[in-house]
């Protein structure tokens, strides 16, 4: 489906006065001090104070809200299946995310564990005030002048406090030494560094990078229905696929029938929702060396005087977009509507934006693990000195839709941080339509051609005379049949089809639909599909 721009003008008129709202947050400098964009900074004694349990967990929650600005709710949920009926749950909800669920005999102690277990999660990203005094030196919390983009002192956080810089350098070290070692043999693919993303996983021993991807273009080759091509080569979209390969190898760890080799997993069993779900003081990162495609791309100044602009141009920047044969689209847009083919992908924060409600595992993986979020997504600052597109894309555009998901699905919004880029952004002409890709274990890289979909001849990695990359649905549909096998799952070895497994995944389908329809109902415009006849297909 496509909506016109006068009815998608209408279905936006609701979503301005809002966003006017969010967007002066990142202009107090240019417009007067705004109460939101300066929360007050948080003294030593009353983060000593909640962290001993002076201030009741309660207690302390609701005055952060105050200090920090944020909304804060306590909202009565379900009980654990081994408990029903004997304990009452609550979980705090703060900015419309849900914190881990409280128990107790008592709606009040139920409310306190709540408070207590949001506030512990806080507790780690709050830094004192003697601490941002001391390292900000008065400067902003979020760089806007380009010259304050090549070193920041200070990071935004969640809820606008600062953050320590040191977790961020040492995430973007790993990401440059591991690209550095894997194209020591490869040189002539260094380039293609400036388009990196990658997935890092961090344990209060381990911080190191377990997928990797680079590229800048979707294919445009015919839709094919045997799996085999990779229909989007965009740097986050091909790391993110790497990071699936990854879980996959980890899932065949911990279904081993070696004790040894099923601690090696970063996966436990998790006795409440009956699926694995990450081993606990495990958190995953995202670091990206450019800004993905997309809303994210684009500047505030526009939208700071959101009166001066037709609605239509709001709906072109805020909604949902396309990359089409390299170019990029408004779904909203007139020369979106005169486009004609079927080889269309959706933009790259669109997707992101996507997987930080569903999580980052997709539709298959979900039959084994629970939603899988990231924690921080770290850009590199070269081109970039404005991360407020990415934050309205982010955040903004699905406020309001926890409370519709199903259980165990929320919105988990990551720290958006800018860091100095680990690689300039400078791509070989004859590297443009190449992309890279690697998982931890991986021997080689695999270099792919983004526009036919397939791995190139000289690529170190090649899965046969076919070409088809490992990255492939194919691939992916060959994976989760030996998880299954190894799992047991015979009602997934039953499954014929790969578009039969993604269905069979009843809740992911759920909140996908609600996801999707919330965006269109609020104005972001309607979800592009590709042809079904992609994913029906078996091995």
């Amino acid at each position: 489906l496509r909506v016109s721009v006068v009815d998608a003008s209408c279905l936006f008129l609701d979503r301005v006065n809002t966003l006017i709202g969010f967007c002066t947050v990142f202009s107090a400098d240019k417009f007067g001090q705004n109460p939101f964009s300066q929360p007050e900074l948080i003294s030593d004694e009353f983060l000593e104070k909640c962290r001993d349990g002076t201030i009741h967990a309660v207690s302390a929650l609701y005055q952060l809200s105050q200090v920090q600005q944020f909304v804060l709710e306590f909202k009565e949920t379900t009980t654990p299946d081994s408990n029903p009926g004997l304990l009452f749950a609550f979980c705090a909800v703060i900015n419309g995310i849900k914190y881990k669920t409280g128990l107790g005999k008592k709606k009040k102690d139920a409310k306190a564990s709540a408070a207590k277990l949001a506030l512990d999660e806080l507790l780690q990203t709050l830094v004192p005030k003697s601490v941002i005094k001391e390292t900000t030196e008065g400067s902003p919390l979020l760089p806007i002048n380009s010259n304050d983009v090549s070193c920041p002192k200070s990071i935004s956080g969640k809820f606008g406090h600062g953050i320590n810089t040191s977790p961020f350098s040492r995430i973007t070290e790993c990401v440059q030494r591991l690209f550095n070692s894997l194209l020591d043999k490869y040189p002539e693919f260094y380039s293609c560094g400036s388009t990196v993303a990658a997935f890092i996983i961090e344990s209060p021993t381990v911080c190191e990078v377990v997928a990797l991807g680079t590229g800048t273009c979707n294919t445009s080759e015919n839709v094919t229905g045997n799996g085999r091509i990779v229909h989007d080569s965009h740097a986050v979209v091909t790391a993110r696929r790497s990071l699936l390969r990854y879980f996959y190898r980890q899932l065949l760890l911990f279904y081993s029938r070696n004790s040894s080799v099923v601690e090696k997993s970063i996966f436990q069993p998790d006795n409440t929702t009956k699926l694995l779900c990450l081993k606990p003081n495990i958190t995953v990162h995202l670091y990206l060396n450019q800004l993905p495609k997309g809303t994210s791309q684009f500047h505030l100044q526009m939208r700071l005087n959101p009166h001066s602009a037709a609605t239509y141009e709001l709906n072109n920047q805020l909604g949902l977009h396309v990359n089409v044969e390299g170019n990029l689209f408004s779904v909203f847009s007139c020369q979106f509507n005169q486009v004609d083919t079927k080889l269309m992908s959706i933009s790259g924060i669109d997707k992101l934006t996507q997987w930080e409600v569903l999580g980052f595992q997709g539709a298959l993986l979900s039959h084994f693990i629970e939603p899988v979020y990231i924690s921080n997504i770290i850009i590199g600052g070269v081109d970039c000195n404005d991360v407020g597109g990415m934050e309205i894309a982010l955040k903004q555009r699905v406020d309001g839709i926890t409370s519709k998901l199903p259980l165990y699905y929320c919105v988990y919004r990551p720290h958006i941080s800018i860091v100095p880029a680990v690689f300039p952004h400078r791509v070989k002409p004859a590297q443009k339509f190449i992309g890279l890709n690697w998982i931890q274990g991986d021997l080689s890289l695999e270099v792919v051609d983004g526009k036919i979909g397939k791995s190139v001849e000289s690529s170190p990695f090649k899965t046969g005379a076919g070409m088809a990359s490992r990255l492939c649905k194919a691939a992916m549909w060959s994976r989760f049949k030996l998880v299954a096998k190894e799992a047991n799952r015979k009602d997934l070895l039953n499954c014929v089809t790969y578009k039969e497994g993604k269905v069979m995944a009843k809740p992911y389908q759920e909140a996908k639909n609600i996801f999707r329809t919330y965006l269109h109902q609020h104005g972001f415009g309607t979800w592009i599909t590709k042809s079904p006849l992609i994913e029906q297909f078996s091995i």
